[in-house]
């Protein structure tokens, strides 16, 4: 096979890797070798972070390459992924590329995210090929390798990726911060099996899938985390990203146009597999050209479904994607956690907060002294949805200080 270097109008958008040679995806220099940050990542380092990937001399692959037998609203062939440890950079940056060296066979492919922190908490991620450009400076950053089989399971190999962080280039517009949009949920279920971040489904987890890798949380952290509610607001409750579905992996409906991965013409707000049962969008059928058989737009865990929301059959709920907002954040360190209508344990529940999630807070009141995994306190953290949770059993606040209410 020959190595070819491809410049940079022949590189597609998505950083997708879907020929059988070598190929490797180049960014031009940048305009100042002074100020870039430049580095190589560790494909060899495979760790409990990382899910379905292995690394040999010819590079990072697929672990099992085979098409999953799971129920046909998740993906249709293998996906595997590295994330690589979080990496301070010696100076702020705004543009983040990839020369990625890999082989790609019979339509399997390999992308190569980065995302970004600020204040409050990390970006979506976005893909690095040709380059991902935030709207503001970038201190903190990490990066992850995603690896997705063809439909008969061949796989593609990733054999370097390096990385040149620098400041340029235009920033494509940042979600649209709290919008809440009502769509179908589905019930996950799926219990023994793996989540996209590598979690094993527990009976009566608490976690969501949404239909894009964008915000797909690391294992054991809520970075992206939703709000869940029934469509009287009588019960809601918070739960991190932890897979990808239902139907689609490429669908940040929540998004703008400017900014969807996919199915750009569809109103912001409206999943793609919902316009195709209820209006026939692309012949009716998902990504993976599959007859869509519900109007799905976020899957829950079992817990999440029955015990969070109480919840009996699938049903339209409303959902606000949290990292999209602003404001002080607190982390649940133990959970789930009871939400209450007071700042006591003696108000009613309203729903519940899993373990990991990032919930976003107005301001504290003081209420019943509560002895909890972090400390013994009379602090209650009022949320933006008007409930309260024990500051007893946050391990985190990230963001503005939290004032009193």
């Amino acid at each position: 096979m020959n190595r070819i270097r491809l410049s940079r109008p022949a590189i597609a958008p998505a950083a997708v890797l879907a020929a059988v040679l070598v190929v490797t995806l180049a960014p031009p220099a940048p305009a100042s070798a002074a100020r870039a940050d430049r580095w190589n990542a560790a494909l060899s380092t495979v760790d409990a972070d990382d899910v379905n990937v292995r690394h040999t001399r010819s590079g990072l692959r697929l672990a099992d390459p085979r098409p999953p037998g799971v129920p046909i609203r998740r993906s249709a062939v293998a996906e595997g992924m590295l994330v690589a440890a979080p990496r301070t950079l010696s100076s702020p940056a705004t543009r983040f590329r990839a020369e990625v060296t890999a082989t790609a066979r019979a339509g399997a492919t390999a992308s190569v995210q980065v995302r970004g922190w600020h204040d409050t908490g990390w970006t979506e991620w976005r893909d690095a090929v040709p380059a991902a450009v935030f709207d503001r400076p970038i201190g903190r950053v990490q990066t992850r390798v995603v690896l997705t089989g063809g439909p008969a399971g061949a796989t593609a190999e990733v054999r370097a990726v390096r990385f040149t962080a620098d400041t340029g280039g235009v920033a494509v517009a940042a979600a649209t911060p709290g919008r809440v949009y009502r769509v179908y949920t589905t019930r996950i279920g799926l219990v023994g099996e793996v989540t996209a971040n590598g979690h094993t489904v527990a009976p009566r987890d608490h976690f969501v899938a949404l239909p894009s890798r964008r915000s797909l949380s690391p294992r054991n952290s809520g970075d992206y985390t939703v709000r869940v509610c029934t469509t009287s607001g009588s019960r809601c409750t918070y739960a991190p990203v932890w897979d990808v579905g239902p139907w689609n992996t490429r669908d940040d409906y929540w998004n703008p146009s400017a900014v969807r991965e996919n199915w750009k013409d569809l109103p912001q707000g409206r999943p793609q597999a919902q316009a195709a049962y209820q209006n026939g969008y692309h012949g009716g059928r998902d990504q993976f050209g599959r007859t869509v058989l519900n109007p799905a737009g976020i899957d829950l865990a079992d817990g999440t479904f029955w015990d969070g929301l109480q919840l009996t059959t699938n049903t339209w709920v409303d959902v606000a994607y949290l990292w999209t907002g602003t404001g002080s954040r607190a982390v649940i360190g133990d959970g789930p956690l009871n939400i209450r209508a007071g700042a006591g344990t003696g108000y009613a529940s309203r729903g519940l907060a899993a373990r990991y999630s990032h919930v976003p807070v107005e301001c504290y009141v003081t209420g019943q002294t509560v002895t909890g995994p972090y400390r013994t306190t009379n602090r209650w953290n009022r949320l933006a949805s008007g409930q309260f949770v024990s500051h007893a059993y946050v391990s985190a606040v990230w963001g503005p200080t939290v004032p009193r209410c």
